[in-house]
Order: C-alpha cells, then structure tokens, then sequence
C-alpha cells in the first residue's frame, strides 16, 4: 500500500472521528502539531473527562480536540513567558488587544532587539503580550533560552508581526474557560489524571546526532524552549511515568521522533512511525532539519 493511500486512509478516519474544524493556534511554535492533527486525533477518544496537556507548546492539539472535553483541561509548560500568554489569551484579553497594537506600531528590527534585550515585566499581560511579539517576528518563530541567563536568544526573523484576530481571540478564550494553565514538570501535572481522562504528550524532542560516537555534533537542536533542557534522563522518567498511567487505566498518546532509543523505551505500546515534511530551514548546517523526519505516535494501552 502505498504512502498516499495510507495518508488518505488517515484522513478518512480523522474525518469520521474529529469534531468541527480545529481553530488555529495563536502561538507559532517550533515543532507544533498543526500538520499532523489528521494523524494525532484518530487516537484521541471522542469522549473525554479531563484532558491533560504537560508539554503545551501551541496547543494545536488541545484546540483540536477541546470540544470532546466534558471536564477540565490541565494545561502546563516549563516555559513561564508561553504560559503567561496563554494566560492573558484567556484573563485579559482586553488588555491584551493594546498591547499587541503597540507592539504593531512600533514594530522594526531594531525594536526587536531592544525588547529582547530588556527584561520580561512581571505582569502576566505584558510578559504574554512581549512572548508574543518576540515569537511572533523571531527567527523561524524559535524561542530558545540561554542556559545561564535564561534570556531568550533568537535573531530577529526579517517578518512583520502580525495581530490575532478577534474571532481567534474569542474563540480561544472560549476553549481555555475551562482550563487551568500552570508553569510546572510534566511529573506534577499528570499525577492526578484518572481513568476516563486523556493524556496528550508532545515532548521536545532530543537532538538528532550526525555521528553517534560523537555526541558533541548535533543536527538538529529543539530541546532548549527554557534554560533548563530536556535530556535523555528526562524521556526516561516520562516512559516510566507512561506505564504508570497505563496501569492506571489512563489513556495517553504521544509524538515524538521516530528512533530506536525512543522505541525501545515504549515496549508496551503501539507505536504508528511514518515520514512527515519539516520545512524549517537553518541558520547553519549543523541545525538543519531533515526535510523528510521520521515520526512516530506512541499510543498508551490503558
């Protein structure tokens, strides 16, 4: 069979199964999920109690498939600035509009860098409002920390920024009602879910290695959206905590790259690997990207 049939085949499901259009995501974020929801959703049940979401990124899939959702959402990330936006999406919108028409206004080169390089407000708006323009215009829509500083260091991306529209807003806003954000470890997040609830992972997926005995030479580096990066030892315990919520009756599903380290921790699983298109192109060689990557969708057997 070849790869066109299957991929309609998929759409077919995804049709059958998934609610009314998904809404946008509002966020651009590297490595979301956007292309891949006709993939994603056939796993994800038509039913759901409380939907939980450790690694939010954009949130395509949790705009996908909010509508299934009878109870509440448990939204988090490490990344407290994509939170905050988050956030203001949905407490202060209001407020949130003129922020973003400033940040319009103003918008060049040079102001880039100079609100790059100025600290974050404590405010929970105005932090939204700077993620959002930063991310917006920045290289590839990348938002990567230094390690020690956690200052956001990506150079500007040579785009206009571009303002949310009120229906986006609104409709968004209407999703996270009932949700709950919080910046916080996949380890707290999840260990509440119970049986009837469903558990969506999008981990940052680790580098891919040009030379395996060289592990100094990365192709590609995804895993630095906070200062604090996410490691080997990291997917370990996320594959450990995997079995527990299978255990516990808790249905998971989960995206990640598509090799034989990240299959041999999911012995248990079912595991869908396919090729997906990344355009994301590179500032030096040692980033790039495959422009065919393997994918794969692990699916927890709760």
């Amino acid at each position: 069979m070849t790869q066109a049939v299957l991929d309609m085949l998929t759409e077919a499901q995804y049709v059958a199964t998934t609610d009314p259009k998904p809404i946008k995501p509002f966020i651009r974020w590297a490595g979301g999920k956007s292309r891949l929801l006709p993939r994603i959703l056939p796993y994800v049940p038509a039913s759901i109690n409380n939907y939980y979401e450790p690694f939010l990124g954009g949130g395509a899939v949790f705009l996908a498939c909010a509508s299934r959702v009878s109870g509440r959402s448990h939204l988090a990330d490490l990344n407290e600035h994509l939170i905050a936006a988050w956030v203001a999406m949905r407490d202060h919108q209001s407020e949130l509009r003129p922020l973003l028409a400033w940040y319009l206004k103003n918008d060049s080169k040079e102001f880039y860098y100079e609100i790059r390089s100025n600290t974050a407000s404590s405010c929970t708006v105005e932090k939204g409002a700077r993620f959002l323009y930063l991310n917006g215009v920045s290289w590839n829509h990348l938002w990567r920390e230094n390690s020690r500083t956690g200052a956001m260091n990506v150079p500007w991306g040579d785009r206009r920024f571009k303002l949310i529209d009120d229906n986006t807003m609104n409709s968004i806003g209407g999703l996270l009602a009932r949700a709950d954000l919080t910046v916080a470890d996949f380890r707290e997040v999840l260990c509440s879910a119970m049986p009837g609830d469903f558990v969506y992972l999008d981990p940052p997926y680790l580098p891919v290695f040009s030379r395996p005995d060289v592990e100094k030479e990365p192709t590609a580096k995804f895993n630095k959206y906070t200062a604090k990066t996410f490691e080997i030892a990291d997917l370990v315990a996320l594959a450990e905590l995997c079995e527990d919520l299978s255990r516990r009756g808790v249905r998971w599903v989960m995206s990640n790259r598509d090799t034989e380290s990240v299959r041999s921790l999911f012995p248990s699983a079912e595991i869908v690997r396919f090729t997906t298109h990344r355009s994301l192109a590179a500032q030096s060689r040692r980033e790039v990207e495959a422009h065919q990557s393997p994918e794969a969708i692990i699916i927890g057997r709760a």
